[in-house]
């Protein structure tokens, strides 16, 4: 450590109102950082920490004397650095050590031993020169130079991984955790070859890739503000209510404002912190603090679209006495497209991620693969995760592959299973997949050379019929997100849960959310296009790290599976059984589904 000036500790402490006039102090100081190795700014840190725990008003040499001894003689001394160490190679070492080490070094140590001539540092010419004989290391380089280390899918097999403890310790695998219908109900599949799987309306299905990150801010206020728009409409129309008033003018007499809930800070929406902003059209985008106090219930989130009968007569606050909120869609009109075989249709869904946050084994998706060879069913939708990116092997760098690659050899095991059955397998990616794109709406997996007929690879959210039988499927989790910023009043007053779930239905959107979740990237452009219901499905999936349920919500069968790994032990999935036969337009089949969620 260079030495310390007296101007530097002079101005490091004035920065905390402290003056050093002793001479005898500013050495004692100067002493402290060279002993230590310590900068003025650090040795202030320090003091600054030790005299409020101490509550001191000055500085003395007792106190320096006590300070050194308390706080820096505890300070981590720097090791000695073993860059001098030596490795010597022998030809039986050195392919197996330059695996394990950079590509710059590793060409270096192997050219070295080669014959290559190093070039120094201070040579005019900074390129490397290799001989004809002593070429790039092509295999640890890709086409962009980047390392591509040798794979063997053995390497991620159960039997080579190392195994979760606490998963291979696990209680009660297999046990039914959760009925709903019928209790004895057997879950067996039909084995149907032509069941019918597509899309409900192609035209808001996100089919293929889009160009993301290139969204400006005007297109992002104008598909906003029409959703204020078409929604409050929905409002005026459900309640007879006539012309909706500008938010923020002052006036002394009841009138109906609309818009979407916001929050007036950067933290969680409160009671008190309740903004209200109104759409271009009728409140010229203004926002209003809204008085939630003479309401009797209400349930409101970030991005909400709502109504409000009340006053505002300083122009400054709106004072809310009732509240109106959107309804859920109608039921869709079922077209028949190929008749079911059979008069009931058995589904499996599970979420992931499919491994163990301590361990890349995949055991839970091994043994989820056996459940599904046990009960044949005839539809298995699997949600991402599959590379799960809080995964701590993955954070930790110890992959061995990419992260396609790791997800193809799970995809596969779960491609060849489901066709030995006569499965259809229906694939969705998730916002925490390493290896795909990080926005929402999210395009379905691309796999090159993936020719599975029986594979049905789906966007994130999407609206999908199966046998004439509607399927609403998120795989990122808005409940969760909705939870931590929802308030509710009176609490308890309803099932938390199933309110959430109504949120989403109520709203028409897979993600209502406004501002979104920190781990959620929204398109807004493609959002309005392929993330918003234009019917109320039959049955909806919303895979979250909430509990799991299956619940009756406005006539929809509601299904959140769990997660079949959770942390590192094992989660759960959920088994669907549906009388196709009694399925009709426009009308609920909530009374026609049974199911069971299970502990993997």
């Amino acid at each position: 450590m260079a030495f310390v000036s007296e101007e530097d500790l002079n101005d490091e402490f004035e920065l905390f109102s402290i003056t050093l006039d002793d001479p005898v102090i500013i050495g004692k100081l100067q002493e402290l950082c060279s002993i230590y190795k310590v900068a003025a700014s650090d040795i202030v840190t320090e003091w600054v920490a030790y005299s409020q725990t101490k509550k001191l008003s000055g500085i003395s040499l007792e106190e320096l004397d006590t300070f050194e001894r308390q706080r820096l003689s505890k300070r981590q001394q720097p090791k000695a650095s073993s860059s001098t160490c030596h490795t010597v190679y022998s030809i039986d070492t050195i392919q197996s050590s330059a695996a394990g080490i950079a590509v710059d070094d590793a060409e270096e140590l192997l050219n070295t031993y080669g014959g290559q001539t190093p070039i120094s540092k201070g040579s005019v010419s900074q390129k490397r020169q290799l001989t004809p004989e002593n070429g790039p290391l092509k295999r640890f380089t890709g086409s962009i130079r980047s390392p591509v280390v040798p794979f063997s899918p053995a390497s991620f097999s159960p039997a080579s991984a190392n195994s979760s403890k606490k998963y291979n310790s696990r209680n009660n695998p297999g046990e039914v955790v959760l009925t709903f219908g019928a209790k004895e109900t057997d879950f067996q599949g039909t084995v149907q070859t032509e069941c019918s799987i597509a899309s409900y309306n192609s035209d808001s299905t996100l089919n293929q890739q889009f160009k993301y990150m290139f969204q400006k801010l005007s297109e992002k206020c104008h598909v906003l503000d029409s959703i204020i728009e078409e929604l409050t409409e929905g409002i005026k129309k459900i309640h007879n209510l006539e012309e909706f008033s500008h938010a923020a003018l002052p006036t002394q007499e009841d009138i109906t404002v609309a818009g979407r809930i916001s929050c007036d800070c950067n933290g969680k929406l409160n009671a008190k912190s309740v903004l209200l902003e109104g759409s271009i059209d009728t409140s010229a985008g203004k926002c209003v603090p809204v008085d939630l106090s003479q309401l009797k219930e209400y349930a409101l989130f970030p991005g909400q679209i709502v109504a409000f009968e009340g006053n505002n007569s300083t122009g400054q606050k709106f004072v809310a006495k009732k509240l109106y909120q959107t309804e859920v869609l109608p039921f869709p009109n079922v077209q028949v497209k190929t008749e079911p075989v059979t008069s009931r249709m058995s589904v499996l869904l599970a979420a992931g991620p499919f491994t163990t946050s301590d361990s890349l084994s995949y055991e839970p998706l091994s043994d989820l693969i056996k459940s599904i060879q046990q009960t044949g069913p005839d539809v298995c939708i699997l949600m991402g995760p599959f590379v799960d990116s809080t995964n701590e092997e993955i954070k930790k760098g110890k992959l061995t592959c990419t992260f396609d690659t790791l997800f193809r050899i799970q995809i596969e095991q779960i491609a060849v299973a489901t066709e030995r059955l006569h499965c259809h397998l229906i694939v969705m990616p998730s916002q925490r997949d390493m290896h795909h794109d990080f926005v929402y709406p999210q395009p379905p997996f691309r796999i090159a050379n993936f020719n599975y007929k029986h594979v049905h690879l789906m966007p994130d959210p999407c609206t999908i019929t199966i046998n004439n039988v509607v399927f609403g499927m998120t795989s990122t989790d808005c409940l969760f997100h909705l939870g931590q910023q929802e308030i509710a009043f009176p609490p308890g007053s309803s099932d938390r849960l199933g309110r959430l779930v109504l949120h989403l239905l109520s709203q028409h959107s897979y993600y209502p959310l406004y501002p979104p979740g920190p781990e959620v990237n929204i398109d807004f452009e493609q959002y309005e296009k392929f993330a918003t219901m234009s019917v109320t499905p039959h049955v909806f999936i919303v895979p979250s790290d909430l509990k799991y349920f299956v619940k009756d919500v406005k006539g929809c069968c509601c299904v959140n599976p769990g997660r079949v790994a959770k942390g590192q032990g094992g989660g759960t999935y959920a088994k669907l059984l549906i009388k196709t036969k009694n399925v009709s337009s426009n009308q609920s089949i909530v009374s026609n589904i049974d199911a069971q969620i299970i502990r993997i």
